[in-house]
C-alpha cells in the first residue's frame, strides 16, 4: 500500500511534472492567457511575462501553446536551457520550428530563409508565433538585436512573427540589453504567488483531479502551506506530495497543520514576515 491507495487517490496530486489534465485556471493565469493571446492574435509583435521561481510560467507557456488553433497559428515552443548559445544557434532553432526545409548554416541565408518562410506563412493565412521559456537565459546583447531585427519584418496587417517570452524577473535586464527592443513590448503580465484562498482552490482542484472525493487537508493545514509555501505553487505541490507520505506513514485519516509543519521543517522551509 502506498499513499494513493491510503487516501483513495487515482494518482499522485502534486507532481511538479507538467500535466494539462491538473492545470489550475486562477484568475491570474486566465488574465495572463488572455493579455499574451491578444498580442498575438493581433500580430502585435512581443510579448513578455514574467515571474519568480514555481509560479508556473512553464505551465502557461505549455498551456498557451497547446491553446493557439493550430488551424489559424504556425505555433512552436522553444526553452532556453543555458546561457551560452549563439545567435546563429538560436536563428536555426527558430527556422526549424517554424518549418524551414534544409536549414543554411551561414547567418545570411538563413535570415533569408526564415523571412520567406514567415512570407510563406503570412500568405496561408497563419500567424506565426515562437514562445520562449526561460528567456532570461538569453542574456546577450547580440541576440536581443537579432530579436528586433526580426520584428522589423512586418505586413500590413502587423508584425510577421510573435515572440512570446517567458522569464524570471531578470528578464527585464536582459530586454534593458537593448533598449529598442525594449520599448517594442506591446504585452507584458507578471505573475504573483497565490493568495491564501487561491492555495486552498488549487490545493481542492488537484485533490479532486486525482480521485479524491474527501477534504484531506484540514483548512489549518491548508493555512500552513501557504504561508510555508509563499504562495509558490511549485512548493506547494512538494510540500502537500510529502505530507501526504507523512500523513500514510504515520496512518493519519487527514492532513493536519502539525504534519504540514514536520514536512516544511524538513525541507527547511520558514514562514516569512508578512506572509
Amino acid at each position: 500500500m502506498d499513499y494513493l491507495e491510503y487516501y483513495d487517490l487515482k494518482e499522485q496530486p502534486f507532481t511538479n511534472s507538467i500535466d494539462n489534465r491538473f492545470y489550475y485556471n486562477s484568475e491570474q493565469h486566465a488574465e495572463a492567457l488572455l493579455r499574451l493571446k491578444y498580442a498575438v492574435s493581433t500580430m502585435k509583435g512581443l510579448a513578455v511575462l514574467v515571474g519568480g521561481i514555481g509560479t508556473g510560467k512553464t505551465t502557461l507557456a505549455r498551456r498557451m501553446l497547446d491553446e493557439l488553433d493550430d488551424g489559424e497559428h504556425e505555433s512552436a515552443l522553444l526553452v532556453i536551457i543555458h546561457s551560452s548559445i549563439t545567435t546563429e544557434w538560436l536563428l536555426k532553432k527558430i527556422a526549424m520550428q517554424l518549418g524551414v526545409e534544409d536549414v543554411p548554416e551561414d547567418k545570411v541565408n538563413l535570415l533569408g530563409a526564415i523571412y520567406n518562410r514567415l512570407i510563406e506563412i503570412n500568405e496561408a493565412g497563419k500567424k506565426a508565433v515562437v514562445l520562449i521559456d526561460e528567456a532570461q537565459m538569453l542574456n546577450s546583447q547580440e541576440i536581443m538585436e537579432e530579436f528586433r531585427g526580426l520584428l522589423n519584418l512586418e505586413v500590413p496587417g502587423g508584425k510577421l512573427v510573435s515572440f512570446v517570452f517567458f522569464g524570471m524577473p531578470e528578464l527585464d535586464d536582459v530586454l534593458s540589453l537593448d533598449e529598442p527592443l525594449k520599448q517594442r513590448v506591446a504585452v507584458k503580465y507578471r505573475l504573483k504567488s497565490f493568495t491564501h484562498e487561491m492555495t486552498a482552490q488549487y490545493i481542492r482542484h488537484r485533490m479532486h483531479i486525482a480521485g479524491c472525493e474527501k477534504e484531506i487537508f484540514s483548512p489549518a493545514s491548508v493555512e500552513a502551506v501557504h504561508m510555508f509555501s509563499r504562495g509558490i505553487p511549485r512548493l506547494i505541490n512538494t510540500i502537500c506530495d510529502n505530507t501526504l507520505l507523512e500523513g500514510f506513514l504515520t496512518k493519519r485519516p487527514g492532513i493536519d497543520r502539525s504534519i504540514v509543519e514536520e514536512v516544511a521543517a524538513d525541507f527547511g522551509l520558514t514562514v516569512s514576515a508578512g506572509v
